[in-house]
């Protein structure tokens, strides 16, 4: 599973050009940070901006962190601000794009990835802000939950972060797009058949060949 992680983390991080601005979540978006190319910029809600991939063991500086709690470094340039500035930015529309994990997705966009019914409520953090606020909505997680079931959906049916937001999907079966007509798979990764995201998939897909 870790190997898919990394390509999904892959993926993600080669739509991104130098003098983009991007803010990165939890879990696998946090990866992402990794493959990077330079003149990305990195942001985070609690203040970062223009930071990198993680130090090299024994140069890590513990006051270098990112609003997931990494320890990352910072590159020439970095500047760092507090969370009323850093979130400034967020709203100001001037973010590239905002890259999350989910708990689902739906063929309209939506994103619930916040609570889990019944579940501990640990707060929304800063994704409702981010995915209002980025001109580009990435998800980035696995393609179905531990326990099999779907998470890419015709309807959330979990509390929403954003209604109607995201662009792309991004799994370790394939890159998905959210279109006016649907669900349209962009590309499938090595090994993956069309029966095998249909099967996994609670919602239909749009397949362009």
């Amino acid at each position: 599973m870790a190997d898919s992680k990394v390509l999904i983390a892959q993926k993600v991080a080669s739509f991104f050009n130098p003098g983009d601005v991007v803010n990165l979540g939890i879990g696998i978006p946090g990866l992402v940070r990794e493959y990077i190319v330079d003149g990305v910029q990195l942001h985070a809600e609690n203040g970062l901006l223009g930071y990198g991939p993680s130090p090299k063991p024994g140069e890590e500086v513990p006051n270098y962190v990112n609003a997931g709690g990494q320890i990352v470094t910072l590159l020439p340039g970095a500047s760092v601000s507090d969370s009323a500035g850093a979130f400034a930015l967020v709203r100001s529309g001037k973010l590239s794009a905002v890259v999350l994990g989910a708990l689902q997705v739906d063929a309209e966009g939506s994103i619930a990835n916040w609570s889990i019914p019944g579940g501990r409520i640990m707060g929304m953090g800063g994704a409702m802000d981010l995915v209002s606020g980025a001109k580009q909505v990435i998800v980035a997680m696995e393609h179905n939950a531990k326990n099999g079931a779907a998470k890419i959906l015709s309807k959330c049916t979990w509390p929403l972060t954003g209604y109607q937001v995201v662009d792309i999907i991004v799994t370790e079966l394939g890159v998905f797009d959210i279109t006016p007509e649907g669900i349209v798979v962009r590309e499938l990764f090595p090994g993956v058949t069309k029966q095998e995201v249909i099967n996994r998939t609670d919602v239909p897909l749009i397949f362009n060949d």
